[in-house]
This record gives structure tokens, sequence and C-alpha cells, in this order.
């Protein structure tokens, strides 16, 4: 328990603060017992959806985090809360109401909390662009880790081993992507058709700006003999692993309509959401899951090319996120306990396994 408090704590603390703030802001806005008792169950509902579907993302924060120095994860568990909580869940979709309206930002707040519907309606409008870009950097988080030459151990061995081939042949996961956007646009309406493309296109820069940004001051960090051979540390593994947050968070923010048209309580119940999944990454890097548990991040890596994949698709069809939620944690569970399976008949319980 001790232990599990010492991930957890600071998100606890925060939960507290959120929730004292719903109960004042619900008072304050319902004068009522009843109105501020609903206000607060949709922010824990909110923040309980976004932590359930959010276990792929700790995890493959995880895979990166780990190669970071304790002073880069101590930052991306404070300074990175900054960005998810008032980035992603507050100026974001202020921003697209600001830009898809033509309104200032005073005027855009104004609306936000005196016209919540048409908030609502002006956010969900821009969703074939949020879809096409967030899809794009996800689906090539996910299909880089398969296609990759030094890539040694497969979980799937009949898929991974032919993928890590395929990699020899430059950039065929961005071929792949792009003919996926393609078939993809060519469903939608031409003004929607473009608007997905280009959106998926700015995606994809994204990631291989961020990529190189990372690649630059890795080597950067070799040449001075710094940290030696890290794969994403510092300042580049921070950028990336908030860039991979804030398009985790795409479809969450959209979603949260589904239960609140309010700004403020939407940006509660995510935070909590957002908190804990910092914490939750922080957890599994502290504890050794991922060495311990071999075919686990294999698992989180699928999810998120599934997550990437329906989020592209969302452009013209209507996918429940609960069902996003069920693939994503059926998939983490059975690489769960594959990797228990394969620990168990190779007698590697105990002890972090060896690499095929």
């Amino acid at each position: 328990m001790a232990t599990l408090l010492k991930y957890y704590k600071l998100s606890l603390v925060f939960t507290v603060l959120c929730l004292g703030l719903a109960a004042w802001y619900g008072w304050s806005s319902t004068g009522t017992v009843g109105g501020t008792m609903s206000l607060l169950w949709i922010v824990i509902v909110l923040s309980v959806l976004e932590i359930s579907l959010s276990f792929d993302n700790a995890v493959v924060n995880a895979s990166v985090l780990k190669d970071m120095s304790d002073v880069w994860q101590k930052r991306f568990l404070t300074w990175g809360i900054a960005f998810a909580v008032f980035g992603m869940r507050v100026v974001f979709p202020l921003a697209i109401v600001a830009i898809a309206a033509g309104l200032g930002p005073m005027e855009t707040i104004d609306l936000s909390l005196n016209e919540p519907a048409e908030y609502e309606r002006i956010v969900s409008s821009a969703h074939v662009g949020i879809a096409g870009f967030g899809g794009a950097f996800l689906a090539m988080v996910g299909l880089k880790f398969f296609f990759d030459l030094e890539k040694d151990i497969h979980w799937v061995r009949s898929i991974e081993e032919r993928l890590s081939k395929v990699a020899a042949l430059p950039a065929a996961e961005i071929a792949l992507l792009l003919l996926a956007m393609w078939g993809i646009s060519t469903l939608l309406d031409p003004a929607d058709a473009l608007t997905f493309l280009v959106s998926g296109i700015l995606g994809l820069v994204t990631f291989i700006a961020v990529e190189g940004i990372n690649t630059m001051l890795e080597l950067k960090e070799e040449a001075a003999k710094l940290q030696g051979a890290v794969v994403r540390g510092g300042l580049g593994g921070f950028l990336y692993l908030n860039v991979l947050d804030a398009s985790f968070s795409f479809d969450g923010v959209i979603g949260a309509f589904a239960l609140s048209n309010n700004m403020i309580v939407i940006a509660l119940g995510l935070s909590i959401g957002a908190m804990f999944v910092r914490s939750m990454t922080i957890h599994l890097v502290k504890q050794g899951t991922l060495a311990q548990y071999r075919f686990l991040e294999h698992g989180a890596f699928y999810a998120i090319i599934v997550l990437g994949g329906i989020m592209l698709l969302s452009a013209k069809f209507h996918i429940p996120e609960t069902i996003t939620g069920l693939i994503g944690a059926t998939l983490i569970g059975i690489s769960l306990w594959w990797s228990v399976r394969h620990n168990h008949v190779n007698g590697t319980d105990h002890e972090s396994p060896s690499q095929e």
C-alpha cells in the first residue's frame, strides 16, 4: 500500500483538489445539493473513463520514459501535466472554437460558459481534421515499433518477423499510412476529404519532426558523452511524450461531450484521468514491468495501431469509444497473459526475461 501511495500520492491530491473545485463550481452554478452531486458524478465518470481507456497510453509512455533520466521522468510528471491539463483539456477545445468561429479568446470563453450547446457543436464540427491528425500520428507510433530491422523479440511471430524484414525498405510504414489515408478520403465529401488529407499529412510531418528532434538530441548527447547511448532522453523524449499524449487525448476530449458540454466539467474530469495516466507510467517504469512482461509492450503498440486506425475511420464512421477501449484492453490483457505464460514455461517468473 505504501508503495502504491508513493506513485499515486500526487494524483490523489490532485483528484481531491479537482473534486473540491467541481463541488464549488456545482454549488455556485446550480445552488442545489442535487445539482452539485450530479456535476460531481459526471466529473468522476469522465475521470474513470479517461483512466480506463488510457492504459495503453501509459504502457507506451513507459517504453519511452524508461530510457530517460530521473530528472526528466519527474519533469514529465510535473511540467508535462500542465500541458496535458491546460493545453489539451482546456486550451485545445477553446482554440478550435476560436479559429472555427473567428472569435477572440474572451469571446470563446464566454461562449463555452454561456452557450455550451453551440460550443459543443463547433468543437464537434472539427472532428474530421482532428481524426486525420491524431489518427496519422498514432498510427505512425504503432507502425514504427513493428517496422524495425533491429526488433528481435516477436509476439505474433508470423506477422512481426515479416514487418521487421519489410522495414529494410525505407519509409514502408509511411507509404502504408498514406495509402490508408487516401482510401478513407475517397469515402468522404470533397471538402472533408481535403481537410482529412491535409490534417493527416500534418500529423505525419509532426511525427517525423519529433523523431528528428529526438535523433539530433541523441547524437548531441552521445557526442558530448553526457548520458551515453540513450534511446530518447531529456528534452527530445519529453517533447515526444507530450505530443503522444496530445494525440491520445483528441478523441477523449471530443467524446467527453457525450456526458457534458460544460468546458469546466470536462476539463476537471479529463484532467484527473490525465494525472493518473502519468502516475501509472512512472509506476510501470520504476517497477520494471515492461522488462518483466516481455510482450506487454507489443500489446500496447498493437492497441495504438488499432486506435489510430479507428480514429482515421471515425472521419466517416461513428465508432463508440467503448469499443476502442475494449479492443485496447483486450490486446493488452492477452499480451500480459502471454507474457506470464512465457515466463512460467521458461522459468523466468521472478527474473527479467532475456532477449531471444
